[in-house]
């Protein structure tokens, strides 16, 4: 890899939606991506083989679950997580804050950090932001993510005042932590959706930088979507810095994504299309399918007719059905990978429609199709 190549380039423009590059010392990333979540340092029922196959150059991992287990002195011992998971490209990995969210009842938050009880054993730990960066620092991830608080929605405007600026304060801690040469700082703008609390957020970290790149925590957290997308509409694109990589946090559904792009996101993560899948989920350019209903049983069409991944290539709905049915592990292999495929083309054909300068048809026609069948109520999901 060009270690002399920037980190971020913006390529082109369509309206608010943007392409770049991301260049790490592992992978070059065009955006808008979408990164699979391998939380334990893998993705789920995928293979790091599956992920090369798929074309993914980003996946990410989670420093709380990987602290816990395998332990940073196993980690240390294997060389990080990319030696430990033999995957060659880059990682970004999650600070830990949204488990300290999600664990809400096993966790107590102080001024220093987090004294959290282990939602695997009831161990005693306690969380500072020094140590997510010494975690994050001993698995080797290229991009590093701050320590932050994240408050469930809705929340009173004093919650999420405290919460922003206890995420300001810690978010000081990590950048004066040293990290590995390699390794790429974001900073976490917080505030929920009150506007002018994530301006004062994204304010006071630009003064504290740098920070390689900016991600909105604190949203699909509990709030209504139409609010998510209003927010970013009135913030993304007149607020966060045109040369730095913007990050949508835990976002999310294909519509979601396509929203967020729309106002100028780069990049994105969520465990819907591999949760999805294990749960008999299927996304297609026509929609969300469960491939447990009934109407499948006798179904010789692949998963989707207009995917050309190796699932839709060779088995049939009913085939998948069937396995899904009988408790096959199989079954939640094949469609995780095809929801991943799903995940990875749809950025791949955002992406060119950015850069033939026609996004916001690419948005009309993709959205349109995906709806289709809930307008005629035959979904589903």
């Amino acid at each position: 890899m060009n270690a002399k190549a920037p980190f971020f380039k913006l390529e082109a423009t369509s309206n608010k939606a943007r392409a770049g590059v991301l260049t790490t010392s592992h992978s070059r990333i065009e955006t808008p991506v979408f990164m699979p979540v391998g939380t334990r340092g893998t993705v789920k029922s995928m293979t790091m083989q599956d992920m090369e196959e798929l074309g993914a150059e980003i996946i990410l991992g989670n420093t709380y679950h990987l602290y816990l287990r395998p332990g940073m002195e196993l980690m240390h011992k294997m060389g990080g997580l990319h030696q430990f998971s033999t995957w060659k490209k880059s990682i970004l990995t999650d600070s830990g804050g949204y488990q300290v969210f999600s664990l809400s009842k096993l966790n107590k938050i102080i001024e220093e950090g987090v004294h959290f009880k282990s939602h695997i054993d009831g161990s005693s730990h306690f969380f500072t932001p020094e140590l997510s960066m010494s975690v994050q620092k001993s698995l080797g991830s290229d991009i590093v993510m701050c320590f932050d608080e994240c408050p469930a929605l809705p929340a009173t405007r004093e919650t999420l005042e405290k919460s922003m600026k206890l995420t300001l304060r810690w978010s000081k801690r990590c950048r004066d932590f040293k990290l590995q040469d390699h390794q790429h700082l974001f900073g976490i703008i917080q505030g929920g959706l009150e506007l002018d609390l994530r301006k004062e957020c994204f304010r006071e970290l630009d003064a504290m930088g740098p920070f390689a790149g900016y991600a909105l925590g604190g949203l699909s957290v509990g709030e209504k979507n139409e609010k998510m997308v209003e927010l970013l509409h009135d913030f993304v694109d007149g607020t966060m810095p045109v040369h730095l990589p913007r990050y949508l946090m835990g976002v999310g559904k294909p519509l979601d994504i396509l929203n967020a792009v729309r106002e100028g996101v780069d990049l994105f993560d969520c465990v819907i299309p591999t949760r999805n899948a294990r749960n008999g989920g299927v996304f297609t350019i026509d929609g969300p399918l469960n491939i447990k209903n009934v109407r499948f049983k006798e179904d010789s069409l692949p998963l989707d007719p207009d995917c050309h991944c190796k699932v839709c290539k060779r088995y049939s709905r009913s085939y998948i059905r069937h396995l899904f049915l009988v408790g096959e592990y199989t079954a939640g292999q094949l469609l995780c990978f095809h929801n991943l495929h799903f995940y990875l083309q749809m950025m791949r054909n955002i992406r060119k429609s950015i850069l033939d300068n026609q996004f916001e048809q690419f948005y009309q026609s993709f959205k349109m199709r995906y709806l289709s069948n809930l307008w005629q109520g035959i979904s589903d999901s």
